[in-house]
């Protein structure tokens, strides 16, 4: 068991299910919530081996940077979950060039997971070895432009699209870049997941400027919404449940879900897998 590595962006803002004796590394942006978010992990779990590593999914250089700590201090990787995201933000871009929701969710989590393959192929040679990758998606998904990704818009800012449309098509790359990950590494398990309606700062944003729809939210949130403890379930169950079926979209909890098709549009994932490795190799990270 000491021998198992898993690395988690954006930890901080989520959950604490460390097991003693497991060496977890914890990637967010912030050091004060990554500090924070370890002192309650070992206020549970003193003897969790817990590292911070310091990365922002907006700017593929942090990814890099982080992704070669990592790979320097590590020998295995049994399990990444691309947990990270941001949501309802204003219309901008990253420092790279991309919508800044399609850039953070997709384009820094593509670049952490393509960075990360090597070794994650690796461990899954070993004996014994269950390596999986697991990405978190969104009902929002839905949201999407008519054909899933509308291609050229990912290098624009998209005003002329509601913020929840910029987030849809994020959330709809993270399903479809999951299940080409799983055709093309059938010794990994990748899958996506929505986790539920959860009571997050992930829409803060968005809340902060516009007061009618803030209040629309706060009062879905609070109807239907579940607590960061229920809403750690469905990833929990992805991530070391028995019966798990790479390439799909689980709903709460192991529910496996269309997601418009998207798990199954072969063409319009390896459009996108391609794509993005052109992009990344244009950026500097063939």
């Amino acid at each position: 068991m000491s021998a198992i590595r898993n690395l988690m962006p954006g930890y901080s803002s989520g959950f604490k299910w460390f097991v003693a004796g497991k060496a977890r590394t914890l990637k967010a942006r912030t050091p004060s919530k990554a500090e924070s978010a370890i002192r309650d992990i070992k206020a549970i779990v003193p003897t969790a081996n817990v590292i911070f590593l310091q990365l922002d999914l907006a700017s593929l250089k942090s990814v890099k940077e982080a992704s070669d700590t990592f790979l320097a201090s590590s020998n295995r990787l049994d399990l990444l979950i691309n947990n990270a995201g941001i949501m309802a933000q204003p219309d901008s871009l990253t420092a790279d060039g991309y919508e800044v929701q399609f850039g953070t969710n997709h384009m820094g989590h593509a670049l952490l997971t393509k960075l990360l393959l090597p070794m994650l192929h690796k461990t899954s040679q070993q004996p014994g070895s269950d390596v999986r990758v697991v990405t978190l998606t969104s009902e929002g998904h839905k949201w999407t432009p008519k054909g899933g990704i509308d291609f050229p818009t990912t290098t624009t800012t998209m005003a002329e699209y509601s913020t929840f449309t910029r987030y849809g098509q994020s959330k709809a790359a993270n399903i479809i870049f999951a299940s080409e990950l799983a055709r093309r590494y059938p010794g990994i398990t990748s899958v996506s997941c929505h986790p539920g309606v959860i009571n997050t700062n992930l829409s803060s944003s968005y809340r902060s400027k516009s007061r009618m729809g803030g209040a629309v939210l706060k009062m879905v949130a609070a109807l239907i919404g579940k607590s960061l403890l229920e809403g750690t379930k469905s990833q929990l169950w992805c991530a070391t449940g028995k019966g798990v079926v790479s390439g799909r979209l689980y709903y709460p909890i192991g529910v496996v879900h269309c997601g418009r098709g998207f798990p199954d549009d072969k063409a319009l994932a390896k459009k996108l897998w391609d794509w993005t490795e052109e992009e990344l190799a244009k950026k500097g990270y063939p």
